[in-house]
């Protein structure tokens, strides 16, 4: 039986990727030393899967920073302030749409659907001409030939592109990217020519914008274009789709289109079973079952799979059917051989994207009638395991929860009371300055956290290192006139593994990396067992920082929806509860931080939206536990304990009234990398009463925004919101950035606010 394989992570085992990228945006190694690196990890990815067996195994998985992104490269539809001239697409003008430069902001960056992977949006409009820029697909197709591996070439689908795609500032508001289809048509058709052309005889084309509620007219889409496409002869189309149920339309259209096959979810997609089971197959096409989990860590109940994939064949044929992953395994860690930090017990339940390849190899070879009995044996020890484990579950955590039920877990007052109350303490001006709370993490930092670690030094050189750094930050910031300070994080190595790590229930890998964004990797936290926190995590720290300030000094906590959505999540009970637990333990460490005497506590929730369902029909019941248990973490806090919260890179105004009812004194939200499409939703007319900062500049870029840049912002803001609300911050968190580029962005910053105090005086 055939087996496939969606996609494949691609920093590398060790983030030899990252590495390579960061070491030559740094001047320290050239572009040729970036792409041998490149070309050696491709290389051992490929061989990798060919020796798990995978039959159909990927090609152009890979990319420098974005799939999104290459696809803009392939079609030439860069935007005009790069000022490229034509031509193949180099490093310089691909960099530049990515991360920005000295003069060019970056463009937007927003989350994949409702994973934590960030893709760069395109920016189109009635103007932009597709011209065929980047041949990296078939150069990477030809690379695998020449080293005796077969691949199908993978490409972001041509109607999933422009859906994902946003009308630039020369575009009418409300433009329809889709307009542009007949366009970009011909560019997709000669990359499929030329695919052929090197020998592929299946191409993939991945369109998740079909998971999504369609209007019509975007169904029409996918049939315009798909017609189109399918004159290309000679070659095999798949249409890959993922991450939850394919709405019944879809499959129809699916079924219409004329391809050899498409790839379903069967993970997070279970209904799409028995849609498939009442409306069967056509006649020639072929079902790619992504029954392998390509979102999560844990072992494939291999036996279940085999099952499903045997009762898909007897309702399909036998060979109309081909075992897959439910989506690329990107949005997994990369191989559990690395681990040393797991134990034998917990390494069983697991499966990283290496293993992976061998449960899809597995699962297709037992449905032939070459069942491996050792290692499913292996597995069903394991799901025993798990099922029964005292590692997992903890009755009283499971009846605090419970408990819950019934409550609102409200603050007492309004927020507009609040404000004032705490006004009264704070004595801030308007328009006041703060940051997000990570500053730059120096290599010095990240050494002092790995000897402390590795016993290297002693705890008490530790604490001098961490208080050191803590004195710097609060140093420079009173030094810049910021008005509510934060200690920086030095102590933090991620905002959620930080936590995670001191509260009972969760386990860390050592090596299990994934990618957020461009060289930026997160290392999840797993959530294996029932979670509480068995002492303090974060008072230390904050009482210490608050003892060297007499300004405001800010509590920095992860929120619960974000913990939960930035982890590896045990999937044997309802997210929901899941997310409770946490809140428990977050709402033990806020109400410590207040008997500390920190006044302001910000609570982040920058994956709120990120959870979101992909189905609108799913929003509300999200939403509510989402936002209660957000709540359940700041019900018990005085009124005069000013409560913050931070969002950033999504699309926050189909949520505006959620996030209002999550009932926080202030909100920092990300706002300028996005164009400002934040202020749409008060030119609305949505009144917003609570503290809000829109950001005012894009901390992922190393470009530094002048003074009136921002102080421009502010005014836009100023427009559809009061000033006594207003904060004035950046769009995130520091921590990526360096020194040099951080005291002049915010001496910017804080001058904005002055300036703009003054003009509000007169």
């Amino acid at each position: 039986m055939t087996s496939h394989v969606v996609g494949y992570p691609r920093m590398g085992p060790k983030r030899e990727l990252k590495f390579a990228l960061e070491s030559m945006w740094d001047g320290k190694t050239q572009a040729s030393d970036l792409e041998q690196v490149a070309k050696d990890l491709r290389a051992s990815i490929w061989k990798q899967m060919a020796e798990a067996g995978v039959s159909m195994i990927p090609s152009n998985t890979f990319s420098y920073y974005d799939q999104v992104l290459d696809t803009t490269a392939m079609v030439g539809a860069v935007p005009a302030r790069y000022e490229w001239t034509g031509g193949e697409i180099g490093h310089d003008v691909y960099f530049s749409m990515a991360r920005g430069n000295k003069t060019k902001p970056a463009m937007e960056m927003t989350k994949w659907f409702d994973t934590n992977y960030h893709y760069i949006v395109p920016e189109l409009s009635s103007e932009t001409k597709f011209v065929y820029s980047s041949r990296k697909a078939v150069s990477e197709y030809k690379e695998a030939k020449a080293l005796g591996v077969e691949t199908v070439p993978v490409l972001v689908g041509p109607v999933t592109y422009l859906l994902l795609s946003k009308g630039d500032k020369s575009a009418p508001k409300g433009f329809d990217t889709l307009s542009l289809l007949d366009a970009i048509l011909p560019v997709y058709k000669e990359v499929i020519g030329e695919l052929k052309e090197a020998g592929a005889s299946w191409i993939q084309l991945d369109e998740p914008k079909l998971v999504m509620d369609l209007e019509a007219a975007q169904y029409e889409a996918f049939k315009k274009a798909y017609a189109v496409l399918g004159e290309v002869s000679g070659v095999k189309l798949l249409v890959e789709t993922y991450f939850t149920d394919l709405p019944a339309e879809a499959y129809k259209t699916l079924c219409e289109l004329p391809i050899a096959g498409f790839g379903v979810d069967l993970v997070r997609g279970s209904k799409t079973l028995s849609l498939i089971k009442e409306q069967g197959l056509p006649a020639g096409k072929t079902l790619f079952a992504g029954v392998v989990d390509g979102r999560n860590i844990w072992a494939n109940d291999l036996a279940a799979s085999v099952a499903v994939v045997e009762e898909l064949q007897g309702k399909l044929g036998k060979e109309n059917v081909v075992v897959s992953t439910s989506c690329s395994l990107l949005h997994s860690a990369v191989d559990l051989k690395n681990e040393t930090k797991l134990d034998a017990e917990l390494k069983s339940w697991m499966a990283f994207a290496a293993q992976k390849l061998h449960e899809v190899v597995a699962i297709a070879k037992a449905v032939d009638g070459q069942k491996d009995e050792e290692f499913f044996s292996a597995n069903a020890a394991a799901q025993e395991s798990r099922k029964s484990s005292p590692r997992v579950h903890n009755k009283a955590v499971k009846e605090a929860a419970a408990a819950l039920a019934g409550s609102e877990h409200r603050r007492a007052t309004v927020v507009s009371t609040r404000l004032e109350e705490q006004q009264k303490y704070l004595n801030l001006p308007i328009l006041p300055t703060t940051t997000i709370g990570s500053f730059p993490q120096t290599p010095e930092l990240r050494r002092v956290r790995r000897e402390v670690k590795s016993k290297k030094i002693s705890e008490e050189d530790y604490d001098k290192a961490i208080k050191a750094e803590i004195d710097s930050v609060v140093k420079l910031q009173e030094e810049l006139d910021i008005d509510v300070l934060v200690h920086g994080e030095p102590e933090r190595n991620d905002m959620v593994e930080y936590f995670g790590e001191q509260l009972d229930g969760f386990c860390f890998s050592a090596n299990g990396w994934v990618q957020s964004y461009g060289s930026r990797c997160v290392k999840p936290p797993i959530i294996f067992g029932d979670v509480s926190r068995p002492k303090a995590m974060t008072v230390y720290w904050s009482k210490y920082a608050q003892s060297v300030t007499k300004r405001p000094m800010k509590g920095m906590l992860t929120g619960p929806v974000t913990i939960l959505n930035w982890s590896f999540v045990r999937n044997d009970q309802p997210r929901s509860e899941t997310c409770y637990q946490i809140s428990l333990a977050i709402k033990d460490e806020v109400e410590d931080l207040e008997a500390a005497k920190i006044t302001v506590i910000q609570i982040d929730e920058a994956a709120l939206r990120e959870g979101l369902p992909l189905r609108k029909s799913e929003h509300a019941d999200y939403l509510h536990w989402a936002v209660h248990g957000f709540r359940i973490t700041t019900c018990g806090v005085k009124d005069t304990t000013q409560i913050h919260t931070h969002m950033c890179y999504s699309n926050f105004n189909d949520i505006i009234h959620s996030i209002i009812d999550m009932d926080a004194d202030v909100i920092t939200i990300e706002n300028s990398r996005s164009d400002e499409k934040l202020l749409s939703v008060f030119r609305e007319g949505v009144h917003y009463g609570a503290g809000i900062g829109p950001g005012v500049y894009d901390i992922h870029s190393p470009r530094i925004p002048p003074q009136e840049e921002m102080a421009d912002r502010a005014r836009k803001m100023l427009a559809v919101l009061e000033s006594k609300v207003l904060w004035i911050n950046p769009d995130c968190g520091l921590k990526t950035r360096k020194y040099g580029e951080v005291v002049p962005a915010l001496t910017n910053m804080v001058n904005a606010a002055k300036q703009l105090r003054a003009e509000l005086a007169k």
